[in-house]
């Protein structure tokens, strides 16, 4: 039987050498293992940051800091010489508590403010206009409208519902009042029944 001649190498323009043959074979064996070293490099790498990232995220996730609670008392009786009016403190459940109280101007009028964090998490933000004017209470509602009406231990308040809003965001729920030379302004996210709470407060303190 006639051997097949060997297949011309376009190369070299000539059939390879058995030398030739076995240190092509041998190149090509050596790059192939090159390539799987470095791809399995690459895997090793991704499966390490995929760790890495997941214990940051999870394992390693700090724990926040807590607010620290704030004495409206003292605050308030520290910053009274700067108002015409009592600045309100009024007593709130022992579950509550206030992580801000500050005072200063907002929209020309002298504004004592105290953000109060209920027993449900939810927010009430106390707004207190000494001499308001309806400019300082719209800013402060977000130019909200009226929805309704409520009186709580004797006092009557505006009500500002907008908990079926898109975004009400610290607007949801809002009720409004005037006492004794000051617009009362609360606003926040805690339940209405929360916020009946701290007017009925802001009422006995107020004398009424």
């Amino acid at each position: 039987m006639r051997q097949k001649p060997a297949p011309i190498v376009a190369e070299l323009g000539r059939p390879e050498t058995p030398e030739e043959t076995a240190a092509r074979k041998a190149e090509n064996s050596r790059k192939h293992r090159e390539n799987n070293t470095m791809f399995n490099l690459v895997i090793a790498i991704i499966a390490s940051l995929a760790v890495v990232l997941f214990i940051v995220a999870v394992v390693v996730r700090p724990e926040p800091e807590p607010t620290a609670a704030v004495n409206v008392e003292q605050i308030a009786s520290e910053a009274q010489s700067a108002s015409s009016g009592p600045l309100l403190a009024p007593p709130v459940p022992a579950n509550w508590y206030a992580n801000k109280a500050t005072i200063g101007t907002r929209a020309e009028v002298l504004t004592w403010y105290v953000g109060y964090v209920t027993s449900s998490t939810g927010f009430i933000a106390l707004n207190q206009g000494i001499d308001a004017n309806p400019t300082w209470q719209a800013l402060v509602l977000d130019a909200a409208l009226e929805t309704g009406s409520t009186t709580v231990a004797g006092v009557s308040w505006s009500v500002y519902d907008q908990r079926d809003a898109d975004k009400p965001g610290n607007n949801a729920y809002a009720m409004a009042t005037e006492l004794d030379g000051s617009t009362i302004v609360l606003h926040g996210t805690a339940s209405t029944e929360e916020f009946e709470i701290l007017a009925s407060s802001i009422a006995a303190e107020m004398g009424k």
